[in-house]
């Protein structure tokens, strides 16, 4: 409950940034109680709305709708005591110590570059962003050891195949060059699953742990070099459904990466002239969201 509140709050507060008008006798409990699923639709609406009016591009659009679920699932699940229970569905499908299953989804991959402002002798000084998050597929699959009832370690084999974009700008002449880093990650993540107590057909939870991972695909004589290997922290959280004959599993994390990617050592080049490029760059350092639906 003091998370639905929480979030309750957060969402008032953004509603009245964007002039929405809000009745106060919505968000009374006795409200609540009676009409959870037209709370819970009301304040999808909202969310969606807030949503569409920040984020102009479609891709961006897709992403925070599935946030917007994934965030309500947590609000919507301290709401549903107000309602009858159901009959449950795999009712002792927890209590198994092993869990198996398979994932599919999407990622957004970016890369955050720290400039130095380094200026050749021809006055060149370039520098490097990353300027969107660029989706990619994902896919796995999910072995999970139960530690207890609220407690569970998983271990989730993994692929990922996307690209980010760098683009280069000469502050001297405002020239500037794109160059497309594409990657094939293979990861193994070792996470710690914490979950709430199950409701019906429902069980919220949260998800912590480090994801090491290797690229396949590195290209070399490229503008700028990335190492194959970094290690990945992530935090993120999901809700488990319950189905007669299997549970549906929609998760989202946030990993970010902990060590510098850029590769110093360019011994691969052929042209010096590219060597600018990366002593223009200190460090960079990889962001992912990760959006997964498991099946088991």
């Amino acid at each position: 409950m003091f998370l639905s509140a929480a979030f309750s709050f957060f969402f008032i507060d953004m509603c009245k940034k964007q002039r929405f008008k809000i009745q106060k006798s919505f968000y009374k409990h006795s409200a609540i109680k009676q009409a959870p699923v037209r709370f819970i639709s009301n304040m999808s609406k909202l969310f969606y709305q807030y949503y569409t009016t920040n984020c102009q591009q479609a891709l961006c659009r897709n992403i925070a709708r599935v946030c917007c679920i994934l965030v309500l699932l947590f609000i919507a699940v301290p709401i549903l005591h107000a309602q009858k229970r159901k009959v449950q569905n795999r009712p002792y499908v927890d209590q198994r110590k092993l869990h198996y299953g398979f994932f599919a989804g999407m990622h957004m991959q970016d890369i955050e570059l720290v400039n130095n402002g380094f200026i050749d002798e021809n006055g060149n000084n370039w520098y490097a962003d990353a300027p969107n998050y660029e989706p990619g597929f994902s896919v796995g699959v999910l072995a999970e050891l139960r530690l207890n009832n609220h407690l569970g370690l998983r271990v989730i084999p993994s692929m990922h195949f996307g690209s980010k974009d760098i683009k280069f700008v000469n502050k001297l002449d405002d020239a500037h060059e794109i160059q497309n880093i594409k990657s094939t990650y293979v990861a193994i993540p070792v996470d710690l699953k914490i979950a709430g107590e199950r409701f019906n057909n429902y069980r919220p939870y949260a998800v912590v742990g480090v994801n090491p991972m290797y690229d396949l695909t590195v290209k070399k004589q490229k503008n700028l070099l990335v190492k194959h290997f970094d290690c990945y922290i992530e935090a993120g959280f999901g809700c488990d459904f319950y189905g007669p004959f299997f549970k549906f599993i929609p998760e989202i994390k946030f990993a970010y990466g902990l060590s510098n990617i850029i590769n110093k050592n360019r011994s691969d080049l052929t042209n010096p002239e590219q060597l600018i490029f990366t002593n223009s760059v200190d460090k960079g350092k990889s962001k992912m969201i990760i959006i997964t639906f498991y099946f088991e």
